[in-house]
């Protein structure tokens, strides 16, 4: 049960804190909607989506109004479109057909974003997967709210280099075909290592084969709610500390969880995780880099923020496990640059760039996650990023996942306006030595030897 003290404090937390649940995902499997026809399976899927998520956003206001917690965003993931559409899609632009009639149904039903225009391709990719990563960058000019992925690697099979080296150049396509807009196609795409199935963020989210045939997972944030929190505690020892993250990570769970619960009985859709990352957003104090400043670095970026950072990371797992019973999807820190201004502010001031934020992602929950950079970047030098990334996911056992954004006709010093929670950022500097002979190498990575556990 959920007692008084508990709405008090919830109360003030939204009022003054910045406290949110950032997303309500209802999750759909799309298995059963498999057709050899394009014109069939579209129909299949629009019915499906439309009779599973039509009362999604109408209930998730319901909640809003009803208990005071602001519930940001509503949004579906369905499963990953190349397993979906391999039997009907002979060709790339079928693949961009499906994905308007995803954006179009997604409008219908009032959603600001569908996950899963996906492939999973850690091991190998097979011809349905390569004709959806190619429709990539025309399936994110040509809509707005569909969201893509590609998850390249995994602890277990090692990392695909081939589909490295093709997302490389799909990244730099995306940013190419929405150069007129900052390139924000390229902030709709997601590559990964260790891809989750339950994952309600996007733009990374899809509806992994494990799940059930719908299933609702919840977004929980709150770094405003931490920073206000450590305001209390500066100066003491670290035992000190991590108490107080711990205790309000359980606080903030809590309020996912009873969303989660509430919209379970109310849509009759099973409860499936809530994740309890702290995802930051453009606002003022609501920023994970300003948590890391409060702990006592003078800035983001400054020695000991991999440290602050993987305290932060664990005490909010620590905290979170404690107040549902299913956690789940990344749970822990995002280190978005152009979501979070106290990221912004650092990668201005000179103390934060792209090797140190590598680093802290050994750490936290993501990984390079929207960085701006140079229009110019050879797809190569993306593709070499991209490698490394999914090189700390492979060897720590963790997800990781590059959002990167070249950004057509700007360079460092310039800015990139995206918009509503994916911000601004300004573009950071890239090395300048080439990669062009490793990723150009064929095959794979092989899986490190701690993969081999049965």
């Amino acid at each position: 049960m959920i007692s008084i003290r508990e709405v008090a404090e919830t109360n003030a937390m939204i009022e003054r804190e910045n406290l949110d649940v950032r997303t309500i995902t209802m999750g759909i499997s799309l298995l059963d909607c498999v057709s050899p026809d394009l014109q069939e399976l579209k129909e299949r899927i629009r019915s499906k989506i439309y009779e599973s998520a039509k009362d999604l956003v109408r209930t998730g206001e319901e909640i809003s109004r009803d208990y005071g917690i602001p519930i940001v965003n509503k949004r579906i993931s369905v499963t990953p479109i190349a397993l979906v559409g391999g039997a009907a899609c002979r060709t790339s632009d079928d693949f961009v057909e499906l994905a308007l009639m995803l954006d179009d149904v997604a409008g219908e039903v009032g959603v600001n974003f569908l996950g899963g225009f996906s492939a999973l391709v850690s091991k190998g990719m097979t011809p349905s997967d390569e004709l959806l990563i190619r429709a990539i960058p025309q399936a994110l000019a040509r809509t707005e709210r569909v969201c893509a992925s590609v998850n390249v690697g995994s602890t277990r099979t090692g990392i695909n280099m081939d589909a490295v080296r093709l997302m490389g150049t799909i990244v730099k396509e995306a940013a190419l075909q929405t150069a007129d807009r900052d390139s924000i196609g390229a902030t709709k795409l997601v590559v990964f290592c260790n891809a989750p199935d339950d994952n309600p963020f996007m733009a990374g989210a899809f509806h992994g084969v494990t799940e059930a045939d719908r299933i609702l997972n919840i977004g929980v944030s709150g770094p405003g709610v931490v920073k206000t929190a450590l305001e209390s505690v500066r100066g003491a020892d670290f035992e000190t500390l991590c108490e107080c993250v711990k205790k309000t990570a359980f606080k903030v769970t809590r309020v996912g969880q009873l969303v989660a619960k509430e919209a379970s009985e109310r849509l009759g859709v099973p409860f499936g995780i809530v994740d309890l990352s702290l995802a930051p957003t453009p606002a003022i104090g609501d920023s994970v880099a300003d948590i890391l400043c409060e702990m006592g670095l003078e800035s983001a970026g400054a020695p000991g923020t991999t440290a602050a950072l993987a305290l932060l990371n664990d005490q909010v797992k620590k905290g979170g496990i404690m107040a549902s019973s299913y956690v789940g999807g990344l749970s822990g820190a995002f280190i978005p640059v152009s979501e979070d201004q106290g990221m912004i502010d650092a990668v201005r001031r000179g103390s934060l760039t792209i090797e140190k934020l590598e680093a802290m992602t050994c750490v936290c929950s993501v990984g390079l996650d929207m960085i701006a950079v140079p229009g110019d970047v050879k797809d190569t030098t993306i593709a070499g990023i991209i490698a490394d990334e999914m090189a700390i996911g492979m060897i720590n056992q963790k997800t990781t996942a590059v959002r990167i954004i070249p950004v057509i006709g700007k360079t460092v010093g310039e800015e990139a306006s995206f918009g509503g929670l994916l911000g601004y950022a300004p573009i950071m500097p890239v090395s300048r030595f080439s990669c062009d002979e490793f990723v150009n190498r064929r095959g794979r990575i092989p899986a490190p030897v701690h993969s081999f556990k049965n």
